[in-house]
């Protein structure tokens, strides 16, 4: 894990600012005085471990976050850090991929904070047709898949809804994470898109449809997210499982078709 050498006042001030957060909202919310926050901020007080755990809870940092900043205030993390091929994340692996498994016959998918796909089921090969072969090679990433003129971009149908619907929240993910990464990756994929407020001017849709042409005939999706409920790993906090749902009866026929 990489440290920091910042402050530890300045990473809760900064967290505090993305989170719009008064020093008086953050010191009600996490029940100590804002004179007391105010002095950790500024450093003229030195917060015990506890409280800046208490603080980080209260502004819903991510884990590795947390970590760093508990080294800043001179402490050491309190969320292990582990490879997802760790002996102590083997269930957690089985899981992934039962849930995976278990979305058969449709596309699902799991990524990482970064959106580097890490796991798949057979299914997906359906949404890969016609991919640069250069785009699949490990690390892939999902986002770079879907947007790249090369990738999934000229199959997908309504693919300026799409855009703005995938980059509406690559950018919130970065605004609410601070990753240096995430931002690199919005500025990548991007690049001449105009950045705006909220996705309003899709309509009053209750979700928007990914729809895309392919072998099997033009389908049409919608996507969820599954995270796990209370990781204490900082490796399983940033997991995602991306898993797309038939949004129409011909999608489905397709799909459980060509399983068979």
């Amino acid at each position: 894990m990489a440290t920091s050498v910042r402050p530890v006042g300045e990473h809760l001030r900064d967290w505090r600012l993305r989170r719009r957060l008064s020093q008086l909202d953050l010191a009600l919310d996490a029940e100590i005085s804002a004179r007391h926050l105010s002095f950790v901020e500024t450093g003229r007080a030195r917060p015990s471990r506890s409280m800046l755990l208490r603080l980080a809870e209260r502004l819903d940092m991510p884990l590795r976050e947390r970590n760093l900043l508990l080294l800043a205030g001179g402490f050491a993390p309190a969320y292990p850090d582990r490879p997802l091929d760790d002996p102590a994340l083997v269930a957690a692996r089985r899981a992934i991929d039962a849930l995976l498994d278990a979305h058969r016959p449709f596309p699902a998918l799991a990524v990482d904070r970064h959106w580097t796909m890490i796991a798949a089921n057979p299914a997906v090969a359906l949404l890969l047709e016609d991919v640069d072969p250069d785009l699949l090679a490990p690390p892939a990433n999902v986002i770079r898949l879907a947007l790249h003129p090369q990738g999934l971009a000229p199959r997908i149908l309504n693919f300026e809804e799409w855009r703005a619907h995938v980059l509406h929240r690559l950018r919130h993910q970065r605004d609410a994470t601070g990753d240096p990464v995430l931002a690199r990756l919005v500025q990548e994929v991007g690049a001449g898109v105009e950045e705006r407020a909220s996705d309003d001017r899709h309509g009053p849709a209750v979700v928007l449809p990914l729809r895309l042409a392919s072998s099997a005939g033009a389908l049409s999706f919608i996507t969820t997210t599954t995270v796990f409920g209370t990781p204490l790993d900082v490796t399983l906090s940033e997991i995602a499982l991306e898993t797309f749902l038939p949004a129409d009866e011909a999608t489905a026929a397709a799909l459980r078709a060509r399983a068979g």
